[in-house]
This record gives C-alpha cells, structure tokens and sequence, in this order.
C-alpha cells in the first residue's frame, strides 16, 4: 500500500496572491502530489498549504517549495501578527496512511539536508525529529523570531542541523520536523483587545500563565487544556481579537473542548465567544465528535447522518462565522477521497433504478440487497430518532440516542456494501478476461478467478450478516418505541429480511464456483443459521406490530 505522508508547511506571506500561486504551482508541479488546502491570512501575513503524496513526493514538493518562497519572499520587508522567523517558516512531516513516524523523521532529515546544503538556509529539525530536548519545542526553536537570529545564530546551543551557522538576512531560517496531527483553530471575541484575548488565550493552553502567590513568590498556574498551545492577538482583517491555538494532540483535547473551555473563560472575564475558524484541515473524528458533543448538550439524539453531526458542529462553534465552512474543502478524508469510488450509493432513487433495470447486470441482486438492508436499518433508526425527541420522553433520550447511533452505523456499512458488491462481480468479470495461452497464464487467470470467487462469497456474507444484525434494533425499536412509528419498524424486519434472503442467494450462486469445498460447506452452513434467524426474527417484529395496529 502507498504511503500517504502530509505537508504543511507555512509560508511568510498571506497578502500577495500571485507570489503564493508560484508556491502551490512549484507544489503541484510534482507528479503524485495532492494539493489538498491552501489558507491565507491577510493580518498574520501567512498562508498555510496542506498537501499529501507518499515520502518522495513530499520531500521534492516541499524542497520545489521552500526554493520558490526563498526566491519570492524577502524578510527584511515582512510583517505579520503571527510569530515567525523565516520565508518557510515551518515544514512539517505528518503520517496520515500506511506510514508511521519514523518515515516522516526521514522526510525531515532529508528535507533538512537539500534545503541546507542547496538553498544555503539554516534548518533546524523540531518536534520528533528533534536533534536535542531544547529542539523539540517549536516555540523553543523560533524564540527571538527573525529579528533574533543574528545574534541566536552565533550561539554553540543554537547550531543550525543543516545549513550555514550564518544569519540569511533575506530567507531567515526555517523548521523542519516530524509531528502528529495538529489542528491550528483560533476562536472570535467581541473584543478588540489583544490584553483580553490573551487572558483566554492563558486560561485555557496548557503552560498556562505565571502568577504569584500570597508571599510574592512566582508560581506557575498551568491552563485547563493539556496539548494545547495558544496565544491571543488582533485580526485587523476582520476587526477582532482571537484566541489562536495550536491542539497538538485532539485525542487529549478535542476541538469541541477546547472551544468551550474559551466559551467559559471569556464569560468568566465578561467577553463573549463569538464564533471560530479552522486554518487548514482537520480529521472527520474530530468534527463528528464535536457535532455529538453539542447535540448530547441538548439532549438530543448523536445518532443522526454524517451531515447532519457536521452541519451541528460548525453551527455550534461558529465555524462559518468569518467565512464560509466547506467541509468538501476542510475536511482531510473529503479531500482525500475518490469521487468516483462510490457511484451507486451517489446516484439518485430514480438513476439507481434505471441502472438496475438496464442490460448491465450490475449492480445486480448483491447490490439491491445492500440497498435493502440500508432501508431497513434505516427505517429502525428513524423509529429511534422519533423515539428519543418524543415529547413527555424527555427522560430516555439517550436510551434511544443509543439504539440510533448503532442503527447509523450499520446502515453505513450496509450502504458501502452496495458499491462493494459490484466491484466484487467486475473483480471475476476481470479475472475470466485474463489471457490463457501459456500454462503460466491458465495458472494466475485460475488464480485471479478463484480470489475473486473468494471475494463474491464474502461481500453477501457480510450483508447477511449486518442485516441480521440489524434486528437488534428494529426489534427494540417495535417493543419500545415511539407507538405512531410502529409500522415502520415492521417495515424496516420486511426489508432486513428480503436483504439477508437476497444476500443469501448470491453466496449460493458465487460459492458454486469456488474450488475449496470444505469452505463452501462451513459458510452455507452460516448461512442457513443467519437466514433461519432472519425468519424468526421478522415473525417475531411482525406479532408485535400487528398486536399494536390492531
């Protein structure tokens, strides 16, 4: 599997559109490279570019890159709100798929070594790429910014790792390192002070402020934040004060956590929190975490669509409040993914069934009987939804929020099933063209055909299986759910079970083709247990709907 490495370097320069568009193009001049953003701030005078390739792909983007800004951008003139200390001033390695750190550790190194060696900058390595402990700290390493490095430079403890030890009046110097995931977010405040705004800024980022105590010795008070960097300046671009933070780790402090602990400091400190903006990217997790935090707040039901937990969470931070939210365009795996991977589940009612009723036999009856499976589901996780904003029901909201998220998540995978069943029928279709003229060749196509089989057998299965499981759902939803909703769960048992039938069937006509007999015995047997369960279980919704509808 390709390695996916991203690149988030951030230039000096976020006013002159022309010279970052030679930046980008110098990026996406490389074959495999993906631009996936590009954020300029006018007030900062920055702009952040996130692009991903594989370990060899970053490396020469992100070298074409700081070569080009080095020739563009000349920091004697520069100017801006955020800290800084060279034209690149900082170029992160992240490891997104298929790559772990220590691969982004040699993209740093190696990135290091061409951009001292030929560009003639100092670099420092920062973060896990770090050469000593006082490296690790980007903070550390930029302290002094550029107006600092004549005399920072010549010091034995601030060496360049590559590069002269020489003070590059025009370039400054640039960082290059290995980090995790970081999630820069700066949150608005109906304030215009930069005193106001760092006094959030300090209450919430975890090294927090220096304060005295009762005998007028300093202490430190840390923030209520751990692995969040932060600090409070001025947006003259839009005529407000910010709490900019960097979350370098949102496992331990999620977006949504670190927005509402500035909600409470900044009301605490008589300002109000007015909405908040994302540079760059930020993880699908991340954004449907927020979206249930904000909606368990309500005591509403989490399990709702992907859009929806979306649209909730960037209405409840503000996202959208400076400009608008895109997630097609802020969202990494949106960005990362193929438009093309899932047509049938893409298609409208009516498409879909005119591909189906076609002369091409997919998708075929594996794919409708995902698509069923999906209705079900569905149809019980509506039941749920209902259920759990039912008026005089307030107290088991979240017994049906439950039932809800669990249903979505079924339905998801059952949807995926739809396109996957397909490409499991292209698969043999693929294998049978294969060549046959060598013995070599009759070898790898009975191969190919047999893998496929494998594959044909295991999609259904799978379909069979989460429809089966869907009656988990369905079944509570009858017994205990919202009464007016009742035919739908009886609705949802029809489809789940015409869905593991369907499924069912194309097991049985795929698995005739499989050579492992021994295989083919142990899965129908499965088969049978999960179809005869399927049976029972829809009798059993069916009596508790028709004993409700009378």
């Amino acid at each position: 599997m390709k390695k996916i490495i991203e690149c988030v370097p951030n230039f000096s320069e976020g006013r002159d559109m022309n010279v970052i568009k030679q930046i980008t193009d110098a990026i996406e001049s490389v074959d495999g490279i993906k631009l996936l953003n590009v954020d300029p701030g006018k007030a900062t005078n920055r702009t952040v570019v996130t692009f991903v390739g594989d370990e060899n792909e970053v490396v020469e983007a992100a070298y074409r890159a700081i070569a080009k800004a080095a020739e563009l951008i000349d920091m004697r003139k520069h100017k801006g709100g955020h800290p800084r200390f060279g034209a690149t001033d900082v170029c992160p390695f992240i490891p997104i798929a298929n790559a772990n750190m220590d691969d982004c550790i040699d993209c740093a190194k190696r990135l290091g070594e061409m951009v001292g060696n030929s560009l003639h900058i100092p670099v420092y390595l920062y973060e896990y790429a770090a050469s000593a402990g006082h490296r690790k700290n980007l903070a550390s390493v930029r302290a002094g910014e550029y107006e600092g490095i004549a005399q920072k430079i010549s010091l034995p403890e601030w060496k360049p790792d590559y590069g002269p030890a020489l003070f590059n009046e025009k370039n400054g110097n640039i960082a290059i390192g290995a980090r995790d995931f970081l999630v820069a977010y700066n949150v608005n405040l109906n304030t215009t002070s930069v005193r106001r705004a760092n006094s959030v800024a300090y209450d919430v980022r975890e090294a927090g402020r220096k304060v005295k105590n009762e005998k007028g010795e300093e202490m430190h008070q840390p923030g209520t934040c751990k692995s969040v960097k932060g600090i409070g300046w001025f947006i003259d671009e839009y005529g407000i004060a910010q709490v900019s933070m960097n979350l370098t780790n949102i496992n331990i402090t999620p977006v949504h956590i670190a927005f509402d602990e500035c909600v409470k400091s900044a009301y605490n400190r008589g300002m109000r929190v007015t909405g908040s903006e994302l540079i760059g990217l930020m993880p699908l997790k991340s954004i449907l975490d927020a979206g249930k935090y904000f909606l368990e707040k309500q005591q509403r039901s989490t399990g709702v669509s992907e859009n929806e937990l979306i649209k909730i969470a960037v209405k409840s931070m503000g996202l959208d409040e400076l400009v608008p939210f895109d997630p097609a365009k802020r969202i990494i795996e949106y960005m990362l993914r193929d438009a093309n991977a899932s047509p049938l589940i893409n298609m409208s009612l009516t498409k879909f069934a005119d591909e189906t009723a076609s002369e091409s036999p997919a998708p075929g009856g594996g794919s409708i009987a995902a698509y069923l499976g999906a209705l079900g589901i569905s149809l019980g996780t509506m039941v749920a939804n209902l259920s759990s904003h039912k008026k005089g029901w307030d107290e088991r909201w979240k017994e049906f929020s439950d039932w809800a998220e669990k249903g979505h998540a079924i339905k998801d995978k059952l949807l995926n099933l739809v396109d996957e069943d397909t490409r499991a029928f292209n698969k043999i279709m693929d294998a049978f063209s294969l060549p046959k003229t060598t013995d070599v060749e009759k070898a790898a196509r009975k191969h190919a055909i047999q893998q496929a089989t494998l594959y044909a057998i295991e999609i259904p299965l799978q379909v069979m299986q989460l429809s089966l499981a869907s009656f988990e759902v369905i079944k509570a939803m009858a017994e205990t759910g919202n009464p007016n909703s009742v035919s739908d769960a009886g609705v949802g048992a029809l489809c789940a079970r015409s869905a593991v039938y369907g499924a069912y069937l194309n097991v049985k006509i795929n698995a005739a083709g499989y050579d492992d007999k021994s295989y083919v015995e142990q899965t129908l047997k499965a088969c049978n247990e999960i179809l005869t369960k399927a049976l029972e279980l829809e009798k059993q919704v069916l009596e508790i709907v028709n004993s409700k509808i009378g």
